[in-house]
């Protein structure tokens, strides 16, 4: 959170913005939808909708187009944030604790994902809204002037979050450590960049970490304490035996989990997943734990109080619940249940490719 706000507060994220130029109603819906979605995989998806969100303020004046687009912004930041390891609260949490692995779940989320943003997309594309005006306001974007070496500050702090799984797995350490290393780094460089110029002190780490969301953070904690003690005290368990006798497919499980976090927080539906199933039930990078960070992710694009991306969407552009439910929803649903269909499939169906040149017929001279 603070390698972001220190990035945000070097108007870093200019860099992405300012190279969408294309203003085809059509076109500017599918380049916002991808940009978001590879920004959400890096990014948590709450920052990468609100940076979105404020870029299309300046992109397209008040409209229900804008509105539309607005929606293509959390659908796709859940989508992207589904399939790395620190895209999404639920998916950083499954892999901290060994549930999943970084390359095994981009390599098994990656098509699932890009798939329940696509078929959104494509339905979007064909409605009346997605012909709507996307005059640029020049004056706006040009008032916003990247801060010294704003893209320096991007480059480390991008490097920063990425280098994470890879720390991971080349020392074996926890996670955080190499965040806090990456941290420390931007420390370093930003108060070096900014030595001696009382100006700027808002530009710096100390003040970066006044802005972040601590709340949030605490209600983190106290999500995951609650469900701790639930987990002590063998109610988590009694329901993974009772889910497991009514519903033997744990893929319906896990569908259902998706569904669920449309309403409620997936932050507490994932921690108490993994109470009710430990690793003896399901293995590291079994199918239904990266089904579960897939619905967790995804899930919640069904309805606008689903994720924190959605909330943030709500109160930016005063959207209500019932607009999203009417225009929205039916498409989010859509590409939920393709990016499922096409998880299960990759996984079930009997693909292999051929390992040596020689097993291919017109090469081997069979």
């Amino acid at each position: 959170m603070t390698i972001v706000e220190i990035v945000d507060a070097h108007q870093g994220f200019k860099l992405v913005t300012d190279n969408i130029s294309t203003r085809n109603p059509r076109t500017l819906l599918w380049v916002i939808g991808f940009v978001t979605f590879f920004l959400s995989s890096i990014l948590d998806n709450l920052t990468s909708t609100i940076v979105m969100v404020s870029l299309l303020r300046k992109l397209v004046p008040p409209s229900e187009y804008r509105k539309l687009l607005g929606a293509v912004v959390v659908i796709s930041a859940n989508a992207g944030g589904a399939w790395t390891p620190i895209g999404d609260v639920t998916t950083t949490m499954l892999w901290i604790h060994g549930q999943i692995t970084t390359l095994n779940t981009m390599q098994g989320l990656f098509l699932p994902s890009v798939v329940s943003l696509a078929v959104p997309l494509a339905l979007m594309s064909l409605t009346s809204e997605a012909n709507g005006s996307s005059q640029k306001s020049s004056s706006l974007l040009s008032s916003e002037q990247m801060a010294p070496r704003g893209q320096l500050v991007f480059a480390v702090g991008l490097g920063a979050l990425v280098f994470v799984p890879v720390f991971k797995a080349l020392t074996g350490l926890p996670p955080f450590m190499g965040m806090m290393l990456g941290l420390a780094i931007l420390w370093i460089l930003t108060d070096a960049i900014h030595y001696g110029d009382s100006g700027r002190q808002r530009l710096k780490v100390p003040q970066a970490l006044s802005r972040i969301d601590t709340q949030g953070v605490l209600f983190f904690l106290g999500i995951l304490m609650s469900v701790g003690s639930l987990e002590s005290a063998g109610i988590l368990r009694q329901l993974a035996n009772y889910l497991d006798a009514n519903i033997p497919n744990a893929d319906l499980i896990a569908s259902a989990i998706g569904v669920a976090s449309a309403i409620i927080d997936n932050v507490p539906l994932v921690a108490a997943t993994m109470g009710m199933y430990d690793l003896t039930s399901f293995p590291q990078d079994a199918d239904f734990w990266q089904l579960v960070a897939f619905c967790a992710g995804t899930g919640g694009s069904m309805l606008i109080i689903g994720s924190a991306a959605g909330v943030a969407f709500m109160g930016m552009e005063k959207v209500d619940f019932f607009w999203y439910f009417r225009k929205v929803s039916g498409f989010a649903l859509a590409g939920y249940a393709a990016g499922i269909i096409t998880y299960l499939a990759a996984q079930n169906l009997p693909l292999s490719l051929p390992t040596s040149l020689a097993e291919i017929p017109f090469i081997s001279g069979s």
